[in-house]
């Protein structure tokens, strides 16, 4: 006969990763959203009155009326229809309603979970954490959203790339906790032992190249330049002076922000290979697996940010590039895992 502690654990289990599922459809579904340009469709926040989308022809009036008052509506799409409309409001609306789904199904479990003190309490804290910044990322979209209503015709890209670097933060500590549940381990991540810190560094670069290609969303940054592996005729861009301090940090220069984010994603590449050969030279056979598959994947997102690139930007591909990011993230996560003692 199966304990009642079983199934409690086999519960706990189960709603982590179908929570994790959730995060990671969101991020898919952001991404659209942005890659849509729906974000400013909703211009209120409307947390609870906005469970439900509009079913009269006066209601959709009303949310169109609103998006006629914000500047991407007046530059931009002035000749929009109610019919085209109505296509990027479901998209940010579809996105607020996920998140609100998330935010109750991780909410009401974790409060029964903390009442049968069945799971260990470090698990649980864990937990805790994940639900504040669930919370905190709430606030931020909608401090996101804001940015775009009043001057600009999108969201800023520095709230775009908080906004995306706190989703990959929960979808992290969601994977690690799993990871510790599993095996019944309590892994620490912040261990920060000389043997770790190559691994640390490695996830960092990548959470730091997330963060560039937030800047390059935000700023529409890859519709410059679209070519590879030169930037038009060289390999710098020729807009901006790289002798000039205030345009080496100046990220709100599109092209600056492309060649960052190309730039990165070569120093990950040759990062990696260095990792790998001291992995083999120490004959870490543990991490041989884990390391094939960060491979895999890696040369999967180079591929895919190559071809979103000189494709003009293709919906499906920037989608896919975004997501495999995700899996990235997931794998480095992984290959540390193994390490982490």
């Amino acid at each position: 006969m199966v304990t009642n502690d079983k199934k409690i654990n086999d519960l706990f289990l189960f709603w982590l990763i179908f929570s994790l599922a959730l995060v990671f459809f969101i991020i898919l579904i952001g991404g659209l959203t942005r890659l849509t340009n729906s974000g400013l469709s909703i211009i209120e926040w409307e947390l609870i009155s906005g469970i439900l989308p509009p079913f009269s022809q006066s209601s959709w009036e009303f949310y169109f009326d609103q998006y006629k008052t914000i500047p991407q509506y007046k530059l931009i799409n002035y000749n929009m229809s109610l019919k085209e409309f109505k296509i990027i409001f479901y998209w940010e609306y579809f996105h607020r309603t996920l998140a609100r789904l998330i935010g109750i199904f991780f909410l009401v479990p974790l409060i029964f979970f903390y009442f049968t003190k069945k799971i260990n309490k470090t698990y649980i804290n864990a937990c805790f954490i994940i639900l504040s910044l669930i919370i905190l990322q709430g606030v931020v979209g909608w401090y996101m959203v804001k940015s775009g209503l009043t001057q600009d015709v999108t969201v800023s890209h520095y709230r775009l790339s908080i906004h995306l670097i706190i989703a990959f933060i929960i979808i992290s500590i969601l994977f690690w906790v799993i990871k510790n549940f599993k095996i019944k381990k309590n892994k620490s991540f912040f261990n920060l032992s000389q043997k770790n810190l190559p691994f640390l560094f490695l996830i960092f670069f990548i959470f730091l190249q997330i963060i560039f290609g937030a800047f390059v969303s935000g700023l529409d940054a890859g519709k410059i330049y679209q070519t590879w592996p030169k930037m038009g005729s060289s390999y710098v861009p020729n807009d901006f002076n790289m002798a000039n301090l205030n345009e080496v940090i100046n990220f709100n220069n599109h092209s600056l922000v492309q060649f960052y984010h190309r730039n990165l994603a070569y120093f990950i590449v040759i990062y990696i290979l260095i990792l790998s050969y001291y992995i083999y030279n120490k004959n870490l056979d543990t991490l041989f697996t884990p390391l094939k598959v960060l491979f895999s994947i890696l040369l999967l997102q180079i591929i895919l940010g190559i071809l979103t690139l000189v494709s003009g930007l293709n919906i499906y591909l920037a989608s896919a590039h975004q997501i495999s990011s995700v899996l990235l993230v997931f794998s480095a996560i992984n290959l540390y895992y193994f390490r982490a003692k």
